[in-house]
């Protein structure tokens, strides 16, 4: 129970940032293109993270040591694959808003918390009937929360589908890869990958301008160290002591706290609608992380002839 409590805590703390980086990223946007964003904020990330490392190891293993456990090749592969996995889902993200308004994306991109389960499902994960309605009630949540009007499908939705997807198996890959990794450097080298692949198409399709991203440090340094380094480090740790599924409905209160973060920093106002979907989809997360089948069990215990 300590370490359930334990990974939520990390996973909570993560999503709050993330759902604040929404601010940042949509200030950033206005200044330089997504991938320059997208690439130096990662870089930002791996120098914050490499010196976290540095600290951490120096009272401990030295820095001979801290060097050596860069080697492990475990570390490397695993960065990798999720380092892609992440780079296909943000890039995807950000094309995807080009063709679709941003509550449409907001809640196409939060349906990995429907294909986080399903690929568990091939991985031989049982699910949990609360887990499952939870899943549907945080889906009913983000629809409100959202806005989703009755527009039809087009391209950018497509987009938004497939980075919903990439999301869905970043999380599987942490899950069922991530292991005693250290979460630091598992991270920093992530973040490496994500830059590595941003800096092509930042040059190939962006105006690379040193005015504009001096201009742009505040929010790129929020969402390079805090939400890139912090959070996705917190999203590593957290997943080691969640299953796939509660982890998932966890980050989707993602939409949830950008939009409070919208009304708290931005002065955006929330509909009745909007305030619903909020309180739907903290719901849906309560439930999913209550032992509903170990209270079952107790009751049986008790009471065996009401079962």
């Amino acid at each position: 129970m300590k370490r359930k409590f334990r990974g939520t805590a990390a996973l909570l703390t993560g999503t709050v940032i993330w759902g604040f980086a929404f601010i940042a990223q949509s200030v950033g946007m206005e200044l330089i293109g997504p991938f320059t964003f997208q690439a130096i904020r990662c870089a930002l990330a791996v120098v914050f993270l490499v010196l976290c490392t540095l600290v951490f190891d120096l009272g401990t293993c030295g820095l001979r040591g801290s060097v050596k456990k860069w080697m492990n090749p475990v570390l490397w592969r695993v960065g990798l694959v999720c380092g892609c996995a992440l780079f296909v889902a943000a890039s995807l993200q950000q094309i995807g808003l080009v063709y679709t308004d941003a509550g449409k994306a907001g809640f196409i991109t939060a349906m990995y918390i429907v294909m986080v389960p399903v690929i568990a499902l091939f991985r031989k994960q049982r699910l949990r009937k609360a887990a499952v309605f939870s899943v549907i009630l945080a889906v009913i949540g983000l629809y409100l929360l959202c806005g989703v009007g009755a527009a039809g499908v087009n391209v950018g939705d497509l987009l938004l589908m497939g980075c919903a997807l990439a999301f869905a198996v970043q999380i599987n890959c942490v899950d069922s890869l991530a292991g005693d990794l250290d979460g630091l450097r598992l991270n920093c080298v992530q973040s490496l990958v994500v830059a590595v692949l941003s800096v092509p198409f930042m040059l190939l399709t962006e105006t690379v301008r040193l005015d504009s991203i001096v201009s742009c440090w505040l929010p790129l340094g929020f969402a390079g160290i805090l939400s890139m380094g912090v959070a996705y480090t917190l999203q590593i740790v957290g997943q080691k002591d969640l299953e796939p599924t509660s982890a998932s409905l966890i980050m989707s209160l993602e939409s949830v706290f950008a939009a409070i973060g919208g009304w708290l920093v931005l002065r955006e106002t929330m509909t009745g609608r909007e305030s619903l979907g909020c309180c739907l989809a903290f719901a849906a997360v309560i439930l999913s992380q209550i032992p509903v089948e170990r209270l079952v069990s107790a009751k049986k215990a008790v009471h065996p002839e009401l079962f």
